[in-house]
């Protein structure tokens, strides 16, 4: 497993880019915009990360950005820490036996939810191309919330 990225949610991107790059230092690694989901990614590393960054192997903070406004209250803004998992299934498995919800199950071989004890969301996704749909997955529900 190799951690990837901590996500926030942000209610003006420019004023949290201005913050994490202008006064913290941060350097944008990657942007993802999507016209149809309404958001923007932006993929931030540290300074001494950049070597990495350009080999995506950087841990990275990541600013989710929905177009549509909303008031994050309790904590909302943050969203979930993420883990490259060699693959997802036996991972998800794993901790099935291990007694752990599967929040969002890896329905698509490729993205997988939990939530820690204090109800930190976690995300698992699959090193590589998504691995081929299969069950017990395809037909498992969400459970909850991540």
């Amino acid at each position: 497993m190799r951690y990837l990225h901590t996500m926030i949610r942000v209610r003006d991107l420019d004023e949290s880019l201005d913050f994490f790059c202008n006064k913290l230092g941060l350097i944008e690694s990657s942007r993802i915009v999507s016209e149809a989901g309404r958001f923007t990614l932006v993929y931030l590393h540290a300074p001494k990360d950049a070597e990495q960054a350009t080999n995506s192997n950087a841990p990275l903070l990541e600013l989710t950005y929905n177009w549509d406004t909303e008031d994050y209250q309790g904590g909302r803004n943050f969203g979930h820490v993420a883990y490259e998992v060699d693959n997802i299934y036996e991972t998800c498995l794993k901790l099935m036996a291990a007694g752990v919800t599967i929040n969002r199950p890896p329905r698509d071989g490729r993205m997988a939810f939990i939530r820690s004890p204090d109800n930190i969301s976690i995300e698992f996704l699959q090193k590589g191309e998504p691995l081929a749909p299969a069950e017990p997955w395809i037909s498992m529900e969400n459970t909850g919330s991540w």
